[in-house]
């Protein structure tokens, strides 16, 4: 490939770029006033609270104007995924610089007065952040959390062929445990179909106040590292501004070409072997360009430049040294005295939408086009009456979901740490495979270049992929076990703010929503012990943002096809999908499942007898082991206590619980107070850890006589009716907790309990003895007779 020639008359301008998105950036951090230094700088003119990070900034704002160039001089599709998101007044910098910053703030105008406002906008109130947030046109990743760019970046790359993702990973990143894993994507992106992502290692030796890991070992053991990871690196090193922009743009000329040529080759001749794509180490100064020195001290290239270099502005000469500082960018030469850029400046930067600020793939909203869904009434369980048959909820979602895949074979694609098969989504692949560029041997099983399924046993990977992969306007879905969804608590944490932040922005457009299904639940981890058991995901989901959270625990097989259906539907969310992938009872059709879902919570009558009258307790459940003890507790109950109106309400959208001032989904106290009544005691089986319920419902007229039953952090490695036992979740504890509370059971009560009590002691006897649970509790059904077997009856052999 021919390489564009770098005249002396460009570097100069482009140094005078460089230079400009340097002045922008150091302004947005200090000054309030007196944006173009036309009056002698003075403390008044300076914030009273200085915030924000310089280190990085010169360094990003050098690969900006590159990159710049390569887009205009090849005619490239570029987005710019920054790591060092502290780095933020640079990208603000450049999306003011390259126009689109006052197109959609156009109080932000090209002139002195708009330079006054984005500088004092900065890192103060009613302004923006200091990272680059999604106030930050061209931005997907705030970066204010270290370690998901490169995931990003390949989720972006990914079903994305015209699209170069330029991924920026700063030193003090490449030391988290997410970057050193999202190296392998190389391994998943296929140059056929996908797009290429250049990662470029800013290397600039220091983070917050001590050296990094990769800028302090040799030359030839980083090369190393890289070639290892199957990249070719490509090394930029230096510290004289005009050297390095010839070796910067030469460098940038030889990675296109490599690029292109990998694109061709698989295009033309079909996918071959992995390709070592390339990848730029750039090694700058920490702060480049900043004071050499402030009060005697080292500043330029050490990591006392990481955040401001100089911090107290009231200590003598301080004021003084910005203004030298700043001055020494020339701003006179850069900007008119109106304060807009230079003609021949602007005129460095691309045009519309291939300008990085201004690129739709940065707002994927842009793109988003629905899926194509078959009707999910199609996979229906059919089910004569609540609870005569059992299916397996997620291998029937599975079925559902091949065929979204099949519709949509280059905008959805689901995401699993190894876990497709175990949660049974296993109908996926007789459409499609698991995706790897890596060597595929005699023996492997559903692997393939161009698979749809992104298995790699990292978690944050596939939260990151996915990510980007939505960020950028397409679709997906992300299975995991429900214990080790955790791993990504802080991931999900940045998406869910970075979806709440958009709400408010107006020309950011809605993506389709974050979607998990947690299967292999604490309640059926049986198997794999304590370490496996842990439903505090929820809770975590539960902190964030009404407007973007949605939880829901569908009982069956038919509920979890409405629910799916419905998240595969919704925009700028973060679904939560809680569902057993055991074979457990089937309890509503699919005209009910539609109907239950749409309520989100319900009163089942064929298990309820208050029918025409007050009940006496309220039986509610969520989650499907809850409801099947709740259910098996109620059946008890009946045959026990005939005149005992029980009620059952079971709850699908968890978030009906709240108040609807506090939720879109909430109830009214009304609504709430007409299911669970304002006076009778509400036994509450539920999924996950019980204060969540109390903590949802604690403003509720009847919250005093809520009884919740849930996870209290007992497991081991036991039977699926032990895990409930020792937690108190089971219909035995269910139906006890009824007696306790309810004072019409009569005298009774007394011979019930002691029942109970016999039958948890035979429950232990028997499982310690055979290694699985009675066959009474194996082989329950709703509307068999229980009372007998309670009473010590005759037990199957």
């Amino acid at each position: 490939m021919q390489t564009k020639a770098l005249s002396p008359e460009l570097v100069a301008m482009m140094d005078a770029y460089w230079r400009a998105a340097n002045y922008l950036s150091v302004g947005q951090i200090y000054l309030y006033d007196n944006p173009l230094l036309k009056k002698e700088l003075m403390l008044k003119h300076i914030k009273p609270r200085l915030l924000g990070h310089w280190g990085t900034v010169p360094g990003l704002n050098f690969i900006y104007v590159h990159l710049n160039r390569i887009i205009k001089a090849y005619d490239l599709n570029i987005i710019n995924i920054t790591g060092p998101g502290h780095g933020g007044p640079g990208l603000v910098a450049n999306a003011y610089l390259e126009g689109t910053y006052s197109e959609v703030y156009p109080h932000i105008s090209q002139d002195e007065e708009g330079l006054t406002r984005l500088f004092k906008q900065f890192s103060f109130p009613g302004g923006i952040p200091s990272h680059v947030s999604p106030e930050t046109p061209g931005s997907i990743n705030e970066g204010g959390e270290l370690g998901y760019a490169l995931s990003h970046a390949f989720g972006a790359a990914f079903d994305n062929p015209d699209l170069l993702v330029a991924c920026v990973i700063g030193d003090g990143e490449a030391e988290t445990g997410p970057m050193a894993t999202s190296w392998h994507s190389n391994k998943f992106l296929n140059p056929v179909h996908d797009g290429a992502v250049l990662p470029i290692l800013h290397l600039n030796g220091y983070k917050i106040a001590g050296p990094t890991v990769l800028a302090r070992i040799p030359h030839d053991e980083l090369e190393a590292l890289f070639h290892g990871y199957g990249y070719t690196p490509h090394f930029v090193e230096g510290d004289e501004p005009m050297e390095m922009h010839v070796l910067m743009a030469a460098t940038l000329d030889r990675v296109v070409g490599e690029i292109r040529r990998i694109q061709r080759d698989a295009r033309e001749q079909g996918f071959t072997e992995r390709p070592r794509w390339p990848m730029i180490i750039l090694r700058t100064p920490k702060g480049w360009t900043c004071p050499r020195e402030v009060d005697g001290k080292p500043t330029e290239g050490t990591w006392r430049s990481h955040q401001v270099p100089m911090g107290d502005m009231g200590h003598p000469g301080h004021v003084k040294l910005l203004e030298t500082w700043m001055k020494s960018y020339r701003p006179q030469e850069l900007f008119d005295k109106s304060g807009r850029l230079r003609p021949e400046l602007a005129g460095l930067a691309p045009a519309g939408e291939r300008r990085m600020s201004a690129n739709p793939h940065a707002n994927g909203g842009l793109f988003l086009r629905d899926l194509r869904l078959p009707d999910f009434g199609d996979y229906a369980v059919k089910v004569p009456k609540p609870g005569a048959v059992d299916a397996e909820a997620t291998r029937v979602q599975g079925e559902f979901i091949r065929d979204v895949i099949a519709r949509n074979p280059s905008t959805f694609r689901v995401f699993s740490p190894d876990e497709t098969s175990s949660n049974r989504w296993g109908a996926v692949f007789e459409v499609t495979s698991r995706c790897s560029m890596a060597a595929i041997v005699p023996g492997d099983e559903h692997v393939a270049p161009d698979g749809r399924v992104m298995e790699m046993l990292s978690e944050h990977q596939c939260e990151g992929w996915l990510e980007g992969y939505l960020l950028t306007g397409r679709h997906g879905f992300f299975s995991c076990y429900e214990a080790f969804i955790h791993i990504v608590d802080s991931m999900f944490n940045q998406h869910a703010k970075w979806l709440d932040v958009t709400r408010g922005i107006p020309w950011r457009r809605p993506i389709a929503s974050l979607n998990y299904l947690l299967s292999s639940h604490v309640w059926r981890q049986d198997h794999n012990g304590f370490s496996h058991q842990d439903p505090g995901f929820i809770d975590v989901a539960a902190n964030k943002k009404s407007e973007v959270i949605r939880v829901y625990l569908p009982p069956d097989a038919n509920t979890l096809l409405c629910v799916t259906d419905q998240c595969l539907r919704s925009r700028n969310c973060v679904n939560v999908v809680v569902a057993g992938k055991q074979p457990g009872p089937q309890w509503l059709d699919m005209d009910a499942a539609v109907k239950h879902c749409a309520a989100g919570i319900g009163i089942w009558p064929w298990a309820s007898n208050d029918q025409g009258c007050e009940p006496d307790v309220v039986m509610a459940c969520c989650g499907d082991v809850p409801t099947l003890e709740t259910l098996a507790a109620v059946q008890l109950l009946r045959e026990h206590f005939p005149a005992l109106k029980i009620r059952v309400v079971n709850v699908v959208d968890l978030m009906k619980l709240q108040h609807h001032r506090e939720h879109p989904h909430g109830l009214s106290d009304g609504d709430f107070d007409t299911l669970f009544t304002t006076d009778k005691p509400v036994i509450f089986a539920y999924h996950g850890y019980p204060w969540l319920i109390h903590r949802l419902t604690y403003r509720r007229t009847n919250h005093g006589n809520l009884h919740v039953r849930g996870f209290k952090e007992e497991g081991s490695t036991t039977t699926p009716f032990d895990m409930v036992v020792v937690n108190d979740l089971d219909r035995f504890r269910l139906m006890a907790d009824v007696i306790d509370r309810v004072p019409q059971v009569g005298a009774t009560a007394a011979y019930a309990k002691q029942a109970i009590r016999d039958k948890l002691i035979e429950h232990r006897q028997y499982i310690e003895e055979h290694g699985e649970d009675l066959p009474e509790i194996r082989n329950w059904r709703w509307g068999l007779g229980e009372k007998e077997k309670l009473a010590g009856g005759k037990r199957e052999s």
